[in-house]
């Protein structure tokens, strides 16, 4: 069991990757699907056209939900971005995707959740809020200001029965591997230092509906005690030197 049949879910990124496969989880476990994407939906989920770079439609969009329940955010975008060569208009545009608009969305469809007494938010990040590697200046910053916004949402929210988690998955088999044209899990770095030398414990990339699962039960009424917390799925990569 989850707790989640009969709610109302909002869900970013819906149309791909992690963000498709907790859209499809939270839909098979009976909660009613609203996906928020730039790209049409699948499978038969609901999804409206919504630039989460753009704060403005993210607040028409999130004035013309109503009565949200649970609220997961996956969307997300890459760029490589060097400190001494940063592309500020790049720059900004992650931030305000992967930042900017799961604070915009909290703010918006919390306030209901709150007058209700219930509600679960759920923002998908990554082990990059906590560990770092050269060229993921904004995506680094992003992730880790969405954990600090997570801790502070959890705190304001659970005297009015919301409860706002974080979940950091490491390597996932999305399109999202694919940077600057090259697939990161199918590199020479992945196969000898994360597989063969053991940097990664499972040796293996997740699956997106390996980061679902987890997500589905943080978003529904059987968690009634979890709140401001961050849980790395990621094959054990962040526990080992």
């Amino acid at each position: 069991m989850t707790g989640v049949d009969g709610r109302r879910a909002v869900v970013t990124g819906a149309s791909n990757g992690i963000g498709r496969a907790v859209a499809l989880a939270l839909a098979a476990a009976g909660a009613v699907v609203t996906g928020l994407d730039l790209e049409p939906g699948r499978d038969g989920l609901e999804v409206r056209t919504v630039d989460l770079a753009d704060p403005d439609a993210v607040a028409r969009t999130a004035s013309g939900l109503g009565g949200v329940d649970v609220l997961v955010n996956c969307a997300g975008s890459y760029a490589t971005l060097p400190l001494l060569d940063l592309d500020l208009e790049q720059y900004h545009r992650l931030l305000a995707i992967d930042l900017h608009a799961p604070v915009l969305l909290m703010k918006h469809l919390g306030a209901g959740m709150a007058e209700r007494g219930w509600g679960r938010i759920v923002n998908v990040t990554s082990v990059h809020a906590q560990v770092s590697e050269p060229g993921a200046l904004g995506y680094d910053i992003a992730k880790a200001g969405l954990e600090a916004a997570t801790r502070v949402a959890a705190i304001e929210l659970a005297p009015r029965g919301v409860l706002v988690n974080a979940v950091s998955p490491g390597f996932v088999a999305t399109r999202m591997s694919v940077v600057d044209g090259v697939d990161e899990l199918q590199g020479e770095e992945f196969r000898t230092v994360y597989q063969q030398g053991g940097r990664l414990p499972l040796g293996r990339a997740a699956t997106p509906a390996e980061i679902a699962a987890p997500v589905l039960w943080l978003a529904g009424a059987d968690n009634t005690y979890v709140t401001g917390q961050s849980l790395r799925v990621d094959g054990g990569l962040t526990v080992r030197l």
